[in-house]
């Protein structure tokens, strides 16, 4: 099973089920809905030329969006450059139009909001799906870091996933700012099953206020803000690494 089909397992059995809120947009994106976007954007960027193992930069924020993303570009068969080019030369690029105003140096800019001289996101998804993304092959990168294949990243996420940290009645409050952690955490949550609620900007009492709003059971946060918060909270507290798996 490839690293997103690992993401993707509980999507038809869940359906209706909310797999992800965001609390500063309030966007809220169910299983079927996240798979659909993601299969139908895939086949969107195949149809804009995109071939396998071609260089894909995904520069955004934490939100429901950096999934989206990701995992529609790596379906489609990209190498994902994930918060920037690394120096790899591209031609497409996923963001936010605030963040697609910067040079990016592609030559076809995707984004979550209507920049000038950009193409939606939702634009991607208006064409067929992909069924079956790539089984091998370059998956992603961070800036200054060797690439990563799916193969890594399939079994990175199994082996944090066999650790059991989640279930399917976890609602789990994501208090983390590093794009790459919360990647980390969407995917093995959504390996369970789990609802995930994103947190911006996270405090100690914003933390306790959305558990509290959300009835979250697992909190996970940067280590320094997770110590303190497991000392007045129900919820099991986890911090951003996923208690050493990442």
């Amino acid at each position: 099973m490839t690293w997103t089909e690992q993401v993707l397992r509980h999507a038809s059995g869940l359906g209706d089920r909310a797999a992800v809120r965001d609390v500063r947009s309030g966007t809220v994106l169910t299983y079927a809905r996240f798979a659909h976007r993601v299969t139908h954007a895939a086949a969107g960027l195949r149809g804009r030329g995109l071939r396998p193992g071609d260089p894909l930069v995904v520069d955004l924020p934490p939100g429901c969006a950096l999934p989206l993303a990701v995992h529609a570009a790596a379906w489609a068969g990209a190498l994902v450059l994930l918060g920037g080019s690394g120096g790899r030369p591209h031609r497409l690029a996923i963001s936010y139009g605030r963040r697609a105003m910067a040079d990016t140096g592609a030559q076809e800019v995707f984004t979550f909001d209507r920049t000038p001289g950009t193409t939606p996101f939702t634009d991607l998804t208006s064409a067929g799906e992909v069924e079956f993304g790539p089984i091998a092959g370059p998956a992603l990168a961070y800036p200054g870091e060797p690439l990563r294949s799916l193969a890594d990243m399939a079994a990175e996420r199994r082996r944090v996933a066999a650790r059991g940290l989640f279930g399917m009645d976890d609602v789990v409050l994501a208090a983390i700012t590093d794009t790459r952690r919360l990647l980390a955490l969407l995917d093995v949550a959504f390996m369970a099953g789990a609802r995930v609620v994103i947190a911006h900007e996270p405090t100690l009492v914003g933390c306790r206020v959305l558990a509290a709003e959300y009835e979250a059971t697992v909190v996970v946060a940067p280590r320094e803000l997770g110590r303190r918060l497991s000392r007045g909270i129900a919820p099991r507290v986890l911090d951003d690494t996923l208690g050493g798996g990442l």
